[in-house]
């Protein structure tokens, strides 16, 4: 009986080393991360104000962001019903300066007015700049190098050098256009028919 009482406190005190070695495990572990937060804890907070900087400067952005597209969005369907809202214009101009030239380039084209198309040609937009190009060279009846409208330039330089009795270089623009494009059959049936005739 002495002898299980010993083997039983034996355990117990076996039990308690082992959980008074786990608790001092747990209390280093407390002291290093203290010690650690003591020595890095001005770039800790640095990070942590950091990253709440970064979501609250993105959230600020994107709802300027949204905010200035509803604006552009009224001002564009303004000037749907009232194409001369001075206001609306300026509205458009700031708020979205690429619908803006996009809603210049339509009135343009429906006045088919050059001067307005030449100052859109100059346009950083590379597709503005390009239509608008190209559209004053149709206007001017002189074809432009377009990047969008390669084959169409094509097709209209063949049509002026048939118009001016010039057949093999009108063939030879021809021959540049895919037969696969929308413009191909076209194509064929000028090289084919009217070229023929000459």
């Amino acid at each position: 009986m002495l002898q299980e009482s010993y083997v039983s406190i034996k355990d117990d005190v076996n039990y308690v080393k082992k959980e008074l070695s786990g608790d001092e495990k747990v209390l280093e572990n407390a002291f290093k991360l203290e010690t650690l937060y003591k020595k890095h804890k001005v770039k800790i907070w640095a990070a942590l104000v950091a990253v709440i900087l970064f979501f609250a400067v993105t959230a600020a952005m994107d709802a300027m962001h949204e905010a200035k597209l509803v604006k552009a969005n009224e001002a564009f369907l303004t000037l749907q019903t009232n194409s001369e809202d001075a206001n609306a214009l300026k509205v458009l101009k700031e708020e979205n300066p690429a619908l803006f030239e996009l809603y210049s380039y339509a009135k343009a084209i429906k006045k088919q007015d050059i001067l307005a198309l030449e100052s859109l040609s100059k346009s950083k937009n590379t597709v503005i700049s390009d239509i608008s190009k190209y559209t004053v060279g149709v206007l001017n009846k002189k074809p432009v190098d377009s990047k969008l409208y390669k084959e169409m330039v094509l097709f209209q330089e063949a049509y002026l050098s048939i118009g001016a009795g010039d057949m093999q270089t009108a063939k030879d623009k021809l021959e540049f256009i895919d037969k696969r494009s929308p413009l191909g059959p076209i194509a064929s049936f000028l090289r084919h028919s009217t070229i023929k005739e000459h």
